[in-house]
Formats: C-alpha cells, sequence, structure tokens
C-alpha cells in the first residue's frame, strides 16, 4: 500500500508540474527541436552582393556542344575586331562603387563592329572574370566577340572563353579544344583546328551582314 501511494503521488507531481519547467526538460533532452513560438524572431542575414554588372541582353542560350555558330556570336556581340593585347590595368572602386575593374586596352587591327581599324580600343572587365581566369597578357593577339558594355560600362567576351579566337604569327586562327566541340557544325569553322585570319573576317562579316536585316525588321 504504502509503495502504491508514493507511485500515485509521484504520476501527481508531474501533472501539476509547471508547463514551462516540462518544456525546458524536453529542450535539453531534443536538442533537434526549435525555439520556442515566444521567442523573438530575427530576420537572418543575408549576403547581398554587388549584381553581376556583366549581364547584358543576347547573351548565346547555353547549348549541347556543336549548336554554336558564327551568326549566333555576331548576334550577342556589340564589339567585334582582331587586334593586339597593348596594356592592361588594375582599376580600384571609384567613391560610392564597389566595384574593382580591368582595363584592357588593344590596338585594333581589323574592325568588324564597335571598332576602328588603327584604334586604340580599351574595354573595362569586372575584375572577378580576371579571377576566373579571363586574363589577358600583353602582346596577345587574337579575335575578340564583346558584349555590348553594361551601363556601368563592363563587358566581357560572348560565351566566356569561346569569343576569343588565338591568332598565331603566321596568320592562323586557332581553335581550342573548347572551341572545336562547341563549333563543330559550323559551315566554316566546324572540324577545323585552324582557319586562316583573312576566310574567318570574311565569315564573320557575313554573318553580321546577315543578322543585321533580322535585327532590322524587329
Amino acid at each position: 500500500m504504502h509503495g502504491r501511494a508514493c507511485s500515485c503521488l509521484l504520476a501527481l507531481s508531474y501533472l501539476v508540474l509547471p508547463t514551462g519547467l516540462l518544456r525546458g526538460q524536453s529542450e535539453r533532452i531534443d536538442p533537434t527541436a526549435g525555439p520556442p513560438r515566444d521567442w523573438p524572431r530575427v530576420p537572418p542575414r543575408v549576403w547581398n552582393p554587388e549584381p553581376d554588372p556583366i549581364r547584358p541582353i543576347g547573351r548565346p542560350p547555353v547549348a549541347p556542344p556543336g549548336l554554336f555558330g558564327l551568326n549566333q556570336f555576331a548576334r550577342a556581340a556589340g564589339v567585334i575586331f582582331s587586334g593586339k593585347v597593348t596594356g592592361v590595368a588594375h582599376r580600384p572602386p571609384p567613391g560610392g562603387q564597389a566595384i574593382d575593374t580591368i582595363a584592357v586596352t588593344f590596338h585594333v587591327e581589323n574592325a568588324i563592329r564597335g571598332a576602328t581599324p588603327g584604334q586604340d580600343l580599351t574595354i573595362t572587365q569586372w575584375v572577378g572574370l580576371w579571377a576566373s581566369g579571363q586574363r589577358y597578357r600583353i602582346g596577345e593577339r587574337a579575335l575578340f566577340f564583346f558584349y555590348p558594355p553594361s551601363k556601368l560600362k563592363l563587358t566581357s567576351c560572348v560565351g566566356g572563353p569561346m569569343g576569343r579566337f588565338a591568332i598565331d604569327p603566321d596568320g592562323w586562327v586557332l581553335l581550342s579544344s573548347q572551341q572545336l566541340s562547341a563549333f563543330r557544325t559550323d559551315p566554316v569553322l566546324g572540324g577545323k583546328s585552324r582557319v586562316r585570319l583573312s576566310d574567318f573576317i570574311l565569315a564573320v562579316r557575313q554573318a553580321t551582314e546577315e543578322e543585321s536585316p533580322q535585327e532590322t525588321r524587329r
């Protein structure tokens, strides 16, 4: 009888314990439980970086290898030329702007769109692209497709490394393995690891001429 009475008293004590105490015990037992509902809700701190300054209209869609063509690159590009890199300079952000940039200067040899032959043309690129591998070295010679400059006057090569075609000292355009795969069905570049610069420029000019009437009709 004495043992049964103690058991009843113990059960009764659990029923009358404050709910706050029981809740504290349950939290200690279950560390995965969420915070009590009466805790003040503090919104989480969200890192909001500067919006991507290089997001121009007309970027070629992501496509399986072999579905790119010069006409797509011509449609997306605002500046197309062949030339040599003559200067690279880091530009710290000016007051009120939180974007470091890289200024790259080219001597334009053959101008196709947005440039003039013989011009010293400077483009400005977000420093993050430089850090990710899209770099330039003085003396580098290539044919470049650049996006139209953004509102911040920033640009980058169309399709990243695919919009930059190296030129060797003998005047041949050399295609990287990535470009070979991406342009394998193009009538001019398909299956070729190198193309005569004059033929390449002619093909790009034809692509821009084919693209212009479509833009006019829009």
